[in-house]
């Protein structure tokens, strides 16, 4: 079998699983590859994600390690039986290979997600025109179809929100007076914010300037999860890039980090009862007097 020229990050982190298996069973790799019929450098091969492995094989394999994790191992079967062919396959080389790897992550993303954004609104909440605005005064010069194309993308995105996985937002109160997009746009988005708050499987908190505890953590990033947490994903967003980690030391760290920033922020609060004489200051009621004021000033 032909060895793969491209190595998507759902095939490498498959590898790295079967990889990992092997270390932790403390196995060495001539040993386990004869326990299935293979040869040590085909393991090899199947480790480095360089090829795949049939699920027969796998769950061989993890028997054999004393694997006995029965939803983490359907989990890891199914992201190695895929084909790898979805939705964002039509946008191949139309949009960088992180934003496909992404979408593929979040595909599989059955269970929860965790984003924190710091001056921006995370991108499956935003609007078309704001994308738009977001591009064009962007650092990176993309011509007109780039910017079309990255903007169709990042909407097709959005549809997983209409899955049943359970979405988490923490948005510093930053991001909603950035003036970048114009005032007319970003009031769009504020109102766009507020009608995608009433999803009931999305919980979106402000993080405020008021808050008085040094910040946990200053820079955007977010956690996929799928069916078995264990195969999550942090991906961290740096200046001029991005980037995949999943040791467990990482998850732990910033499954921790989203904690500390949802404590910290005001409560998610809604339109039916944020708008009470009564109600404390909350999420909602920050971005509704953001818009109003916006609304008040055109």
């Amino acid at each position: 079998m032909a060895l793969r020229a491209h190595i998507s990050e759902r095939q490498r982190r498959y590898g790295a699983e079967v990889r990992r298996l092997r270390l932790e069973a403390d196995m060495p790799v001539q040993e386990a590859a004869a326990q299935v019929g293979m040869r040590g450098p085909q393991l090899n091969h199947i480790e480095a994600a360089r090829t795949g492995l049939d699920e027969k094989r796998l769950r061989l394999l993890a028997a054999f390690y004393g694997c006995k994790d029965s939803a983490y191992l359907d989990t890891l079967a199914a992201m190695g039986a895929s084909d790898g062919k979805g939705w964002w396959s039509g946008y191949k080389r139309k949009v960088p290979t992180f934003a496909l790897d992404l979408a593929e992550l979040e595909h599989w993303a059955a269970s929860g997600y965790l984003n924190y954004e710091t001056f921006f609104i995370p991108g499956l909440l935003q609007t078309e025109e704001y994308m738009r605005k977001l591009f064009e005064n962007g650092d990176t010069s993309l011509s007109d179809d780039q910017i079309d194309d990255t903007v169709r993308f990042r909407l097709e995105r959005q549809r997983i929100l209409d899955s049943p996985t359970e979405f988490r937002f923490v948005i510093h109160e930053a991001a909603l007076l950035m003036a970048f997009a114009g005032g007319e746009a970003m009031r769009l988005q504020l109102a766009h914010l507020l009608e995608v708050w009433e999803r009931p499987n999305v919980s979106i908190q402000i993080y405020p300037f008021s808050v008085k505890a040094t910040p946990p953590y200053s820079g955007p990033f977010l956690i996929t999860e799928p069916a078995s947490r264990s195969l999550s994903t942090v991906v961290i967003d740096h200046p001029g890039a991005s980037e995949f980690t999943e040791t467990m030391e990482a998850l732990e760290k910033y499954r921790g980090r989203f904690d500390d920033l949802s404590r910290l922020a005001l409560p998610s609060g809604n339109a039916k009862t944020s708008a009470r004489p009564t109600s404390g200051r909350d999420s909602w009621g920050v971005v509704q007097h953001v818009k109003h004021s916006m609304e008040m000033e055109r």
